[in-house]
């Protein structure tokens, strides 16, 4: 007889966790630097890249021009605040050496993102709320009145 898999959990050989966080920071003054769909890639690829070699799962991810959300996924041996710091530091240090002229006309203090961040366990809202509230960003980010409000 084999056990039942708990869906969504993850399991090693230590232990079995079933962790998801919804992250999200914005750019320092807001500013809207991600404009083009080639810089939101460009930092897609190079927070997929933080998270690999820092055993982070990204389970979705949307880099809007101000901001970033992710659903996240690690081991518990791993602090929060150190997920938060591998991504945001490593990131804005290699997005910022990458193209020196956004550094200059934007980030002149060499700071991409403001040092706050919301983070949350995924209790009241389900995964696919989350997932969901992600992937419509870009049809939101469209759909906005003439007076910039949703």
């Amino acid at each position: 007889m084999t056990k039942e898999k708990i869906k969504d959990a993850v399991y090693t050989r230590r232990y079995i966790y079933n962790f998801h966080y919804h992250l999200i920071w914005v750019t320092k003054y807001r500013n809207k630097t991600f404009t083009t769909d080639a810089l939101a890639n460009e930092m897609k690829e190079i927070l997929s890249g933080i998270a690999e070699a820092n055993k982070i799962v990204i389970e979705n991810m949307e880099v809007m021009p101000d901001h970033v959300h992710m659903l996240i996924s690690f081991p518990p041996s791993k602090a929060p605040t150190s997920a938060i710091k591998a991504l945001k530091g490593r990131s804005a240090y290699m997005f910022l050496k990458r193209h020196p002229e956004i550094r200059q006309s934007q980030y002149w203090g060499g700071h991409l993102w403001s040092p706050s961040y919301y983070m949350s366990t995924l209790g009241n809202m389900s995964k696919d709320v989350v997932e969901r509230y992600i992937n419509d960003q870009k049809y939101n980010e469209t759909k906005k009145r003439p007076n910039g409000t949703l």
